[in-house]
């Protein structure tokens, strides 16, 4: 819900916003609906509506149809429309366009009713619409109250969980990266990607944080999902999927559009799909490990799915990729992608130590033998001693946010002196303003972007897991102050001006604010 007063020299008036909720069934209403209230609160305040509608990303022109009493309707192919509002319209070229004058308690209602390839329902409006309000505000209060942090920031955490939930796609459990397109990482320049599918990349990280807040049914719906959708390529996976669990997602560019502030081009589809990124194993195997922590086996299905990841990681963590960060260009080995392929294979053989998942004598020992020359790796190779560091790529010389997921996922403890002294240079050549970039530039795309969100949020559990409180509480308020006004977080920020890049809103970014803050608590406690 979403409540905007506007104060104008004759008055004021407060608009309402929501998508209604309709948990029972107990009447016959729009699947996917936005439906505005907008009352006069003072004196008399003049209302202009303007609709617009340009769907298949403006490509097409509609022409609204007058339905009589049941409003108007927009038609294109299967999808369908309902406009219907208690304001008078008219047609304006394409546009359907009222204007109303409220009063104080005057109020009005405006709903948009969409429909694809199903009966289209005409939602009433009046004290229909009332319903339909109250309903929505119990739902929400009911979910929110289920929150099970307790801790100093339970408003930015039930925000950041919120937002979660906002961008589940409710008939499969899957959750979006942001619901956007092309909002830019460098204003004007050429770093505009779709982020409206679901990366196994932020699988185990987001498992965590629903489950650390109490939402334990939104946590095994994910899961849930990732299994079916990674049926299509398993026993290898791909980076991303759509909720629907589809594989490909070809990437387009929408020419015909400016982009958002002149940043072009405009695309839909990701063609990040195509990448090797073999980090996404470990991530999978994490979520399985925390939702199934405590909660008898696995069912036979999902413990072959989970054994036939293992037999990947054990056959390709040797090779390059493309990292966490899906880099376009050479492969490199980076240091980051083999630390999950560990946390896929220990994940793994924690689960049968657990009883959770069982594996035959021959799979433990490879799992384990793998396991052991992976870390080998690591620490040979993917530690710099001459920095002090552990490094971007085997043999390198960089450094890259995404290290400091090892003492998130347990790979190392936080007070270790290689992931200390790791943490320092990580905020000596990324870090400014209590901001982090995710790695040193190497990309070869144009422009520069802003600091990553959820590489700030990962400093902050750092620092609370090594025990050092006043710090991770000191920056986690800084990282707070970059919220907009409704606690909403892009996937960047703009070091100079704060202000957000990339688009819109981030669950990466919210599940780092989750997951600091539960850490936070839990070292305190």
């Amino acid at each position: 819900m979403l409540e905007t007063d506007f104060i104008t020299d004759s008055g004021s008036a407060r608009l309402i916003d929501l998508m209604p909720i309709d948990d029972g069934g107990r009447s016959l209403r729009p699947m996917r609906e936005v439906l505005r209230a907008i009352e006069g609160m003072a004196g008399t305040v003049e209302i202009e509506l303007r609709l617009d509608v340009r769907p298949d990303y403006a490509r097409r022109n509609l022409r609204p149809r007058r339905r009589g009493r049941l409003g108007w309707t927009c038609l294109w192919g299967d999808e369908v429309l309902v406009v219907h509002t208690d304001i008078a319209l008219q047609r304006e070229g394409d546009a359907l366009v009222g204007t109303v004058t409220l009063g104080a308690g005057e109020r009005r209602y405006l709903s948009l009713a969409y429909t694809k390839g199903d009966p289209a329902v005409l939602p009433p409006l009046g004290r229909h619409a009332e319903e339909r309000i109250a309903d929505t505000i119990a739902w929400w209060r009911d979910w929110t109250g289920r929150c099970q942090y307790t801790g100093p920031y339970r408003d930015e955490v039930v925000r950041s969980a919120v937002t979660l939930k906002l961008l589940t796609y409710t008939l499969s459990g899957a959750i979006v990266a942001a619901p956007t397109t092309s909002l830019p990482e460098a204003i004007g320049k050429g770093r505009n990607w779709d982020y409206r599918y679901c990366w196994l990349r932020d699988a185990g990280l987001t498992t965590e944080a629903l489950l650390a807040t109490g939402y334990r049914e939104e946590a095994l719906s994910f899961l849930g999902w990732m299994l079916h959708a990674t049926r299509l390529s398993w026993p290898e996976l791909q980076v991303m999927y759509d909720v629907f669990g589809r594989t490909r997602l070809d990437e387009k560019e929408l020419t015909h559009l400016a982009g958002y502030a002149a940043s072009r081009p405009v695309r839909i589809g990701n063609d990040a799909y195509r990448q090797r990124q073999l980090d996404i194993y470990g991530e999978v195997v994490t979520a399985a490990c925390a939702a199934l922590a405590g909660n008898g086996r696995l069912d036979r299905e999902s413990a072959h799915m989970l054994t036939g990841l293992g037999d990947v990681v054990c056959r390709q963590w040797y090779e390059s990729d493309c990292s966490i960060w899906e880099v376009r260009g050479p492969l490199r080995h980076y240091t980051f992608s083999k630390v999950m392929c560990w946390a896929a294979l220990d994940g793994l053989l924690k689960l049968h130590d657990d009883g959770a998942l069982v594996l035959p004598t021959a799979k433990v020992e490879l799992f384990g033998r793998e396991r052991a020359a992976i870390e080998q790796a690591i620490e040979q190779r993917g530690f710099n001693a001459a920095l002090g560091s552990y490094t971007s790529v085997l043999d390198g010389d960089k450094v890259d946010a995404s290290l400091l997921l090892m003492a998130c996922i347990g790979y190392k403890d936080a007070g270790d002196p290689r992931m200390r002294s790791t943490y320092d240079l990580i905020h000596q050549r990324l870090g400014r303003d209590g901001l982090l970039n995710r790695y040193e530039r190497f990309d070869g795309i144009a422009g520069v972007e802003g600091a990553f969100g959820i590489c700030g949020f990962w400093a902050i559990d750092n620092l609370a897991k090594r025990g050092d409180l006043d710090a991770a509480e000191r920056r986690f308020r800084h990282m707070l102050s970059f919220a907009n006004d409704l606690g909403l977080y892009a996937e960047e920020i703009d070091i100079a001006s704060g202000a957000a890049l990339g688009n819109f809103p981030q669950a990466f970014t919210h599940v780092g604010l989750i997951n600091a803050a539960v850490a936070i608590e839990r070292a305190r406690a």
